[in-house]
């Protein structure tokens, strides 16, 4: 089997040339030659075909080979060689062009292939050596110059450098990354030099996960696909018999073996998962996971945003805006029992009052007794006999601990101004707040109003944090709604409450606090950074460029692909309804018919291969452009 389907090319090259032979012999009146060789041509390729027809009745299924197969025996019966060889010639022909025209579908995913960096150069006893990846170890010292790739996750120790991401991100343009940031394997290093420790290596790294992502995701099916494939089942043995059928009301054999080849659903039968392959394929060249046919299918139909806040409407990269100290604590002695607390936390905010202490070069170690993290609230934890207590309004009121009227004032004047407030408790007593602000994202406000022009007709932020900055930011992002000081279980119940009013709900968060709401979702969304690891598991749809322009083009794209398996399916089925009519009347021929049979395959492929290359158009700017256009038409009239 194996041998037969390596030299199948060469087999379909053959069977060419012999039917070539059998046309000059049959014009120089040679017509035992000519018969010779169409049967030749006829059964050499009916060998592979024949084989997958086997194969597919050990399975219990009817496959489009078994129908040519038995076409093809008819054919020779009644002494139609030219025919039988055209037929078979055709198919073979047509599965070589298939396979040429997938494999440009699938470019995206070869493209990351080629991308994943085979070797790297390893500090080993104070020198560097070229290791293959496969021996790296979490660990080891990796040195990377000018022009390298980085070949496995982790922390640059020292240097810096240009990194290019867009093997990760999507993005082409390069950032700049020194001490302390994370590199992502497959990333290049433009210019520059740095020295990075190991951290994720060989299947575990993100630009592996995101290669077996893709391939799942172009394996995984749409609704389409699988009723497509069912349909297939029942559809193939039908078709056998209405051409019995067909023979008993002509009696003409010539008529019903060709009305079995042309009925083949070869076309309907790919026309879903190509498009599907097609359109994943672009979103992963675009920095976007779409996981499988079916999210494909689910997020072309989403009418509802939701988003949390911080890191998703805003860049979740917050800073220490100012700090308030009570009961005599000195600044510097509230930031490091603040920070020596948080640093054991991995929350955002919590690791924003950790990097400020760094920055005054505070000491953040020290032993922590009791420590419980409250999601939505906040932490703590006893440190040096004194239980810290660190979080927001409602991890004071749990607490019992009572908010002070100077307290209240500085921390409701900071919200005004668009701060977010940490409360620090030092044994039950409120001894100082941090103000720590976040910028909205700069495209969160023009990607937005890009996706109501698409289709979406409610955006919706759910956030834990005060109602005073959820304000500030619903209102500069012109939002339908807001609801702040949530915990995740009232945005999982949000989220609840709008699906069983019958919307298509999209939640977008940063895939950790607000994972049972992205799990709830129609359409759960990680806008990742560089792809975290709870990003990539538990979102049906990872933006990893972290940016709301993967966002819209990851909604139009999902839009494209489902209009065009549509498109795919209604032409399928019309060429069908077309050649049987054709055959019927008499119009059409076995070899005709095959011909066109196999150009519909062809060109449904080619249809859905403008996915590959697809690109969002700007509805907003056109309507404003359109606009231009309308005023200066009424200025010249």
């Amino acid at each position: 089997m194996s041998i037969i389907m390596k030299y199948k090319n060469r087999i379909t090259a053959l069977s060419f040339v012999l039917i070539l032979a059998g046309i000059i012999f049959g014009n120089a009146d040679m017509e035992a030659a000519r018969n010779a060789a169409l049967v030749t041509a006829t059964v050499l390729a009916s060998i592979p075909i024949g084989m997958k027809a086997f194969q597919s009745l050990r399975m219990k299924a009817f496959s489009i080979e078994l129908l040519v197969i038995i076409a093809v025996v008819g054919a020779l019966y009644i002494q139609e060689y030219m025919e039988s060889s055209v037929v078979t010639f055709l198919f073979l022909f047509g599965a070589y062009l298939e396979a040429r025209t997938l494999e440009k579908t699938r470019s995206s995913l070869k493209n990351l292939l080629d991308m994943a960096p085979q070797e790297a150069m390893v500090l080993r006893n104070g020198e560097g050596v070229v290791v293959s990846v496969d021996d790296i170890t979490e660990g080891d010292t990796i040195m990377i110059r000018s022009g390298g790739k980085v070949a496995v996750d982790g922390t640059i120790l020292s240097g810096e450098a240009s990194i290019n991401e867009a093997a990760i991100t999507g993005e082409s343009v390069p950032v700049i990354k020194g001490k302390g940031d994370k590199l992502f394997s497959g990333s290049l290093l433009d210019h520059g030099y740095v020295e990075m420790t190991a951290e994720k290596v060989g299947e575990d790294t993100t630009f592996s996960k995101i290669i077996e992502l893709v391939e799942e995701a172009q394996e995984a099916k749409s609704k389409a696909a699988r009723f497509l494939d069912k349909f297939a089942q029942i559809y193939t043995p039908g078709v056998v018999v209405l051409s019995v059928l067909v023979y008993f009301i002509t009696q003409n054999l010539h008529i019903a073996i060709t009305f079995l080849v042309v009925a083949c659903p070869g076309a309907l039968v790919i026309g879903a998962p190509v498009s599907n392959v097609a359109g994943i394929g672009n979103g992963a060249k675009n920095g976007v996971l779409v996981k499988g046919g079916e999210v494909m299918d689910r997020l072309s139909k989403v009418d509802t945003l939701v988003f949390d806040k911080t890191g998703t409407l805003t860049k979740g990269k917050p800073e220490v805006s100012g700090i308030r100290t009570f009961q005599e604590i000195s600044e510097e002695e509230l930031l490091r029992l603040t920070a020596t607390v948080e640093n054991a936390s991995e929350h955002h905010l919590g690791q924003t009052i950790v990097k400020e202490a760094k920055a005054r070069n505070i000491e953040v170690s020290g032993d922590l007794e009791n420590l419980l993290v409250e999601k939505g609230r906040g932490i703590t934890a006893k440190l040096h006999e004194k239980v810290i207590a660190i979080g927001n309004r409602k991890l004071m009121e749990e607490h019992g601990i009572e908010i002070e009227r100077a307290a209240e004032k500085e921390a409701v004047r900071g919200e005004k101004q668009g701060n977010t407030v940490v409360f620090t408790a030092v044994d039950g007593v409120i001894s100082g707040l941090f103000l720590i602000r976040d910028q909205i994202r700069e495209d969160a406000f023009s990607s937005l109003k890009e996706l109501r022009a698409s289709g979406i007709r409610q955006i919706i932020m759910l956030t834990g944090d005060n109602r005073h900055t959820a304000e500030l930011v619903a209102r500069e992002l012109e939002l339908d709604e807001y609801h702040a000081e949530l915990l995740p279980k009232d945005k999982l119940d949000f989220v609840e409450k709008l699906k069983k009013e019958g919307k298509v709900v999209l939640m977008a968060g940063d895939g950790i606090n607000d994972a049972p709401a992205i799990a709830t979702a129609d359409i759960g969304l990680a806008m990742g950074d560089g792809g975290t690891d709870v990003a990539l598991e538990t979102a049906d749809l990872v933006l990893l460029g972290d940016n709301f322009r993967q966002l819209t083009h990851a909604y139009s794209l999902a839009k494209a692909t489902v209009r065009n398996m549509k498109q795919n399916i209604w032409f399928a089925v019309g060429v069908v309804a077309l050649l049987l009519a054709g055959v019927l009347s008499g119009r059409i021929h076995l070899a005709e018919g095959m011909f066109i049979h196999e150009a519909s395959v062809i060109l449904v492929i080619l249809n859905a291969m403008r996915l590959v290359k697809y690109r969002r158009k700007n509805l907003v700017a056109e309507s404003e452009k359109n606009l231009e256009n309308l005023m200066d038409i009424k200025v010249s009239s």
